[in-house]
């Protein structure tokens, strides 16, 4: 048991009903009896108190007898029958069965599987037996007419059902759900019951008596539904109480003797329920009810709530099951209807966004100023005002503040996580800006990169709530004796209550529509950056090395890829002979892509070769590399990896800061990927860097790569690396023995030194064909690779000779 609700033995009171364990109340409603059985010899382990009257059997007699001795034994034979089929046996209910000669409907159904420590319910053989074996079976006196069967449940809600699918607007379906299963059931009122984010509820449609006064527009606060009775709703779809006044019948016993626990009666159709509820309809007047949940993805959306005035109502098990297929039915229907609006108005909105966005795509306009030439950016959301920053240029239209007070609205708006900030009440979410806006009330925000944002605005609103009753005082002080304690409240009269300090609220259609428009902004930020892009070609290609270093005994060859459809990214490579004669080789990869990407690229390129120079230990190189992004490129973040090659001895000290591991080839051509040590990316390291350490052996290569390289839509990275792997060593083997000089490649598009330049040599890798093997065409990110080969001695010799 949940140790956070109460012991079943503790009397609830308004104190602590929100901890009241209302699936093991101990006790049910006495319309009908109950019988709980060991599910493996269906002996009798529990009896409702009542027994005696519909079975002719005190409960206590039955305990530890078969079922034969509380039902007889044709009506035993035929429940043990139904229990021992393989289906759900819930799904099959009622079960008409003549007891003591006389009809009765009996309802079966397996307890919840019990709690796991880990939470885990249990499946298979667990969920099978329910709560430790046990199987219930409740018997209901089947009196009067008999209006519906289990195989004409279709039939009586085909007509509801075809009139629901007539409703094309969520008001029409509520209307017709209220009025439907009003007519089904035959209750005095049927409400409609409609819970916002926080669960307070609004009744939004009802069909009732005309003697009865109108509870449509009534709200109810959060807490007359506590949580545990929720999740029970989102269970047990369907919940009757056809006495209000009903005296409860005890479990016999309360606690199963095997294990201790008490009966879990979740989804009992006869389960006691609160006494706090009880009082609560009391004091509505109300003398039965019944309710039906209405869900949404699993969770509890709403509540079909019904309630009669003139006295107990019990609705035969048919019309029940009518009820709550009706239910289930309206609860798909009402996730269609709601998705159909939302996609029309998405499509409105589209079709009136297209001027907005033309407007937006005129390179000679200022971006912020195209957005703010037109009130349709107003009316789009139903704003007073609206900020727009859109590269560097500050607009605003309508009801908006001056300078400080957008520059303190856009900064609220840029520290949300995502793209998206809303409030509608910024002096309760953010008390110091709405000191410096004191006129706005609402905010709904879009965010950019670069600062960049579009912020909506409204005034405070001043509206009313009107409750059912008081929600902020929703109990009464009752004298009982010499004592007083709290009891539900007595009024439901309309009770109104005056918001101040908020806005009207921002609808989810208004968030998505803000969505869309942020999607728009970007494409047009992106067709105006093309000539930057263009800048960023040269700046970027110019910052590749023409030709590089060439060092004795060994040979370097390297590619730059762009992404696809020429687009500029933030890779790099370097290599450079070092004042030690050792030779420093990086390949880096900067967040982003475009002119910034590019500049930034350059800037940490320089910035590293300088402090390579000085230190050649490339530990000590990034970690003031590190803190040279940190003082002058704030926010900005690069990958790195940095190999310091001794030419002579093979040896190389390399330093991974948020990179792929580099590729070691060995002098028989196996690659492995060398992942011992890695640091976070520049601009956000923590801690001492730590080298890496290795030997190329003659014959042997190191590859550093970046991560577009492998990228593969639908292909995991780890597969991917072992692809990259893989075609190392079969490039390395098949190249293995061929004898031309090694070569040295400069970038992509650089102009060779001759017509061998990028041609294999003594083992050298095919670079061009192991990037054709494992690089997506179709990426959207750039790719760079480096080798660096150790040629073999004998090699050396024929070529010296």
């Amino acid at each position: 048991m949940d140790d956070s609700l109460l012991a079943p033995q503790v009397p609830v009171d308004l104190d602590n009903c929100a901890r009241e364990p209302i699936h093991i109340p101990g006790s049910i409603q006495p319309r009908g009896a109950l019988l709980a059985l060991a599910a493996d010899d269906l002996t009798v382990l529990h009896a409702s108190d009542n027994t005696e009257g519909l079975l002719g059997v005190p409960a206590r007699e039955l305990l530890g007898g078969p079922l034969a001795g509380a039902v007889g034994a044709e009506a035993a034979a035929v429940l043990a029958a139904r229990f021992a089929e393989p289906c759900e046996v819930r799904d099959r209910n009622p079960l008409t069965l003549t007891v003591r000669g006389a009809s009765v409907d009996a309802i079966l159904h397996r307890p919840p599987a019990p709690q796991r420590p880990d939470g885990d319910t249990g499946t298979g053989t667990d969920r099978a037996v329910g709560t430790a074996g046990v199987v219930v079976v409740e018997l209901e006196a089947v009196t009067g007419d008999r209006p519906l069967t289990y195989t004409g449940t279709y039939q009586a809600v085909r007509g509801a059902v075809e009139a629901l699918n007539r409703a094309h607007s969520l008001t029409a379906l509520y209307d017709t759900t209220a009025r439907e299963v009003r007519q089904l059931t035959g209750f005095d009122r049927v409400m409609v019951y409609r819970f916002d984010e926080e669960y307070n509820g609004e009744v939004v449609a009802e069909a009732r008596r005309p003697d009865l006064n109108p509870f449509v527009g009534l709200h109810y606060p959060a807490t007359d539904i506590p949580s545990q009775a929720r999740a029970l709703y989102e269970r047990s779809w369907i919940r009757l109480i056809s006495d209000v006044g009903y005296t409860p019948a005890p479990i016999v016993p309360t606690l199963d003797p095997r294990t201790g626990a008490p009966l879990d009666l979740t989804f009992a159709t006869l389960r006691s329920v609160s006494p706090i509820h009880v009082e609560y309809l009391q004091n509505m007047g109300v003398t039965a009810s019944m309710s039906i949940s209405l869900l949404k993805d699993g969770s509890l959306w709403g509540l079909i709530a019904c309630h009669h005035y003139s006295g107990p109502f019990t609705p035969p098990y048919g019309v029940r099951a009518a009820a709550e297929f009706l239910g289930s039915a309206l609860s798909l229907r009402l996730v269609a209807q709601v998705e159909d609006e939302r996609i029309a108005a998405a499509r409105r909105v589209a079709r009136d966004l297209a001027g907005l966005v033309a407007a937006s795509r005129d390179e000679a306009v200022p971006l912020a100023e195209a957005l703010t030439a037109d009130e349709a950016i107003l009316e789009l959301l139903g704003a007073d005002g609206v900020v727009v920053r859109a590269q560097g240029d500050t607009r605003t239209l309508g009801h908006a503040p001056g300078p400080a007070g957008r520059d303190a609205l856009l900064a609220w708006a840029g520290t949300s996580t995502g793209d998206y900030a809303c409030t509608t009440s910024l002096v309760d979410d953010a008390p110091e800006v709405a000191a410096v806006v004191p006129d706005v009330a609402g905010v709904l925000a879009i965010t950019m990169s670069g600062g960049d944002a579009v912020a909506w605005l409204r005034r405070e609103v001043v509206h009313s709530v009107d409750w059912g009753g008081d929600p902020h005082n929703k109990a009464i002080a009752r004298l009982e004796g010499d004592t007083v304690r709290l009891s539900p409240r007595r009024s439901f009269d309309r009770w109104r209550e005056t918001v101040r300090g908020s806005s009207l609220p921002w609808t989810d259609d208004q968030a998505d529509t803000a969505k869309l428009l942020r999607r728009h902004v970007v494409e047009a930020m992106y067709t105006r950056t093309q000539r930057d892009a263009r800048a960023a070609e040269t700046l970027q290609s110019s910052a590749l090395p023409a030709h590089l270093p060439h060092v004795p005994g060994w040979a370097l060859d390297a590619r730059y890829f762009p992404a696809d459809g020429g687009r500029v990214g933030g890779d790099w490579y370097d290599a450079l002979t070092l004042p030690d004669g050792r030779l420093a080789v990086v390949v880096g990869d900067v967040a982003g892509h475009g002119l910034h990407a590019a500049s930034t690229m350059g800037q940490l390129r320089n910035g590293l070769r300088a402090l390579l120079v000085r230190d050649p230990d490339p530990a000590a190189a990034v970690t003031a590399l590190d803190g040279l992004v940190r003082a002058t490129m704030p926010g900005e973040m690069a990958t790195l990896l940095v190999a310091v090659v001794d030419p002579g001895t093979g040896a190389v000290v390399y330093v991974r800061a948020g990179h792929l591991p580099p590729v070691l080839l060995d002098a028989d051509g196996a690659a492995v990927l060398t992942d011992d040590v890695h640091t976070t990316p520049v601009g956000f390291v923590t801690g001492q860097v730590s080298p890496g350490r290795l030997t190329v052996a003659p014959g042997g290569a190191l590859v550093l790569f970046t991560d577009g390289l492998v990228e593969r839509r639908g292909t995991s990275l780890r597969s991917a690396l072992a692809a990259l792997r893989e075609a190392f060593t079969q490039a390395h083997t098949a190249a293995a023995g061929t004898g031309r000089p090694g070569s040295r490649g400069g970038p992509d598009d650089a102009p060779d030194d001759g017509p061998d330049d990028r041609d294999t040599a003594d083992g050298g890798v095919d670079l061009d064909a192991v990037v054709a093997r494992v690089r997506d065409p179709r990426s959207d990110d750039d790719a760079t690779v480096v080798v660096v080969r150790r040629v073999r001695l004998e090699a050396m010799t024929d070529v010296t000779s």
